[in-house]
């Protein structure tokens, strides 16, 4: 199994979505021994944001600047990680109520017309099938369906739809939410999150 493992919490050693991300990871590879691991920091070595100069180069245009040269091969080697990945594993906590800017800036470089999804007379096709995803989901405040915040979730919703949008249906999200309410709250969600993981099997 091809596995690689994102994160992108700015947190360092503090993040409880680095926690659970770390953890799923090591399930995995105890059920799957054979597995070779790619890790990537998107909030230690984040990719630039889109801008024109990214879309000329695209375009034919060339590079001039050598720190935009160097992004555009960055892209290049998220899309080829992710070809290569039977399996994602995203450690993406909640900011301003929806995912952390890294990991948006990766997201930009993979959804691309044409070779991650493509348009059809039915509509848009996700061409990534076959894959599984595990998002190790970090949030403050509880935003899960039936509480008062739920319209709020902009965060989870949008992963899980954009995965879907990829063609990857195949996504189980580990959560440990109401982390930033007390001590106890944060021990309680990641506790959670640990009888969650040790539940997975494949």
């Amino acid at each position: 199994m091809q596995l690689l493992h994102l994160d992108s919490s700015l947190l360092g050693n503090r993040s409880v979505s680095r926690i659970i991300s770390s953890e799923i990871v090591t399930r995995l590879m105890t059920l799957h021994p054979e597995t070779s691991l790619n890790y990537r920091d998107l909030a230690d070595d984040p990719a630039l944001h889109l801008s024109a100069a990214h879309f000329g180069a695209k375009r034919g245009a060339a590079a001039m600047e050598r720190v935009l040269l160097d992004d555009l091969l960055k892209g290049n080697a998220y899309m080829d990680e992710l070809f290569q990945a039977d399996t994602l594993v995203i450690g993406a906590p909640m900011y301003n109520l929806s995912i952390p800017s890294p990991l948006k800036a990766w997201i930009d470089r993979v959804a691309v017309a044409g070779r991650t999804y493509c348009y059809t007379a039915n509509g848009p096709e996700g061409l990534l099938k076959n894959k599984r995803v595990f998002i190790a989901s970090a949030r403050g405040a509880v935003y899960s369906a039936g509480n008062a915040a739920a319209a709020l979730e902009h965060h989870e919703n949008y992963l899980i739809g954009l995965l879907g949008f990829l063609g990857i249906q195949d996504v189980t999200v580990i959560r440990a939410e109401g982390i930033a309410f007390s001590a106890e709250a944060k021990a309680e969600a990641i506790a959670q999150a640990r009888k969650n993981i040790a539940a997975i099997t494949q």
